[in-house]
């Protein structure tokens, strides 16, 4: 079996994007997964999703692909759940891509070949796990949620796709938790250039000191660089990154203790780089050349560590 690597499927992402929609009717080698997704009503909502996160073109590629896809009841639930608008999570560009890459494998699985009871990979990066239960197949996903597959081997020409009454939901990992967020999409877009998504994905723990999307724009002008071009600079780009970055959970009132019985001189190695920091009683970071930074807001858990939101791109040279 072919398969379409993670690394492949993201690339082909960000080059263009993915659609998804679901036929009811058994879908045809002759069509992709995105025409025949498109081709019933009652999975409008996902054809919408996969539109709005740019990911019609890479479903439209060779795969192969399972796909598990929510119907339009399942994405109104979820937005029930998640307390937050069709358009505000259409709108998120991070969140609704990482939602959507976690219903695809890059192979093709017709339900005879399922691997029910093991951790499956998915395109996303985390894993889920399918059991085959009296009342049929049964996605347990990264939260310890459930979803019922409703519907199997609906074929097409790059693969097949198996109905969902639940959109899946991956671990609260950093990235995800960053996702949740659109005031971090200038981080979570560093950090995904540099390449450090499966880092942070993995187990950890971690503490960010998160700039959000206005400190980007000021270290930009500060550097007087561009964007394109600061994230053009992969080396830079990594070290800057890692430089937020303690292999530790530090929670707010764990700093003190962190920084040791002298608030204002303890150094704090970051690990990633081997450059240090201070934190002051203030709560505000001193980077290497001096510059300070304020934690604004403080402890939003992840499953695999806790962000604190900063005011400024702390530098380490």
């Amino acid at each position: 079996m072919n398969t379409l690597s993670k690394r492949q499927f993201l690339k082909l992402s960000l080059a263009s994007g993915v659609a998804l929609s679901l036929s009811a009717c058994g879908g045809g080698d002759d069509n992709d997964i995105v025409d025949v997704l498109s081709d019933s009503p009652e999975y409008s909502l996902l054809v919408e999703a996969v539109q709005a996160a740019g990911l019609v073109d890479t479903l439209k590629g060779r795969g192969p692909f399972t796909v598990f896809a929510p119907t339009n009841t399942a994405f109104v639930n979820l937005l029930g759940e998640l307390g937050t608008t069709k358009d505000a999570l259409f709108a998120n560009k991070p969140l609704l891509t990482a939602v959507l890459t976690y219903h695809v494998l890059a192979a093709r699985v017709p339900a005879a070949d399922i691997p029910f009871g093991t951790n499956t990979e998915t395109v996303q990066g985390s894993t889920l796990r399918i059991d085959n239960t009296a009342g049929g197949p049964v996605i347990t996903d990264g939260r310890g949620r459930t979803s019922s597959i409703k519907v199997t081997n609906l074929y097409a020409s790059n693969g097949v796709i198996h109905g969902v009454d639940k959109v899946i939901l991956p671990p609260n990992t950093i990235p995800v938790a960053l996702a949740f967020d659109p005031n971090f999409s200038i981080l979570l877009e560093a950090i995904q250039t540099a390449g450090l998504v499966s880092l942070l994905q993995s187990t950890g723990p971690f503490t960010i000191f998160a700039p959000n999307n206005a400190a980007f724009a000021a270290a930009l002008v500060e550097l007087n660089t561009t964007k394109e071009a600061l994230f053009a600079n992969k080396t830079l780009l990594t070290d800057v990154l890692k430089y937020h970055v303690l292999i530790q959970r530090v929670l707010a009132a764990d700093v003190v203790a962190l920084i040791g019985a002298n608030p204002d001189s303890g150094p704090i190695s970051t690990a990633l780089t081997g450059a240090t920091f201070k934190i002051n009683s203030s709560l505000q970071i001193i980077d290497a050349l001096n510059r300070t930074a304020n934690i604004v807001d403080t402890d939003v858990l992840a499953s695999n560590g806790v962000l604190h939101e900063i005011d400024k791109v702390i530098l380490p040279v």
